[in-house]
């Protein structure tokens, strides 16, 4: 079964925070900015970012932007 664009969008997000190309702090890019890159409507970004945040992979700063939270990567966690 084909992905939801939703989790395409997730999914990329989610492989480059695991990377380490978004690392903690990092800005994500703007609405309209991931928008234009994924060739998806507004409504599938907000439903990804909002899916990140609940996971606790990213955290929004209202007025300022949505940014890579710190992952607690302890064995002990």
């Amino acid at each position: 079964m084909a992905k939801s664009k939703t989790q395409e969008v997730i999914d990329d997000i989610t492989e480059q925070i695991e990377s380490g190309r978004l690392g903690p702090g990092d800005r994500l890019p703007s609405t309209a900015e991931l928008r234009a890159q994924y060739g998806v409507s507004i409504t599938v970004v907000r439903n990804a970012v909002q899916w990140l945040k609940a996971k606790g992979l990213v955290e929004g700063l209202s007025g300022v932007g949505v940014f890579v939270a710190e992952q607690d990567d302890s064995p002990d966690a």
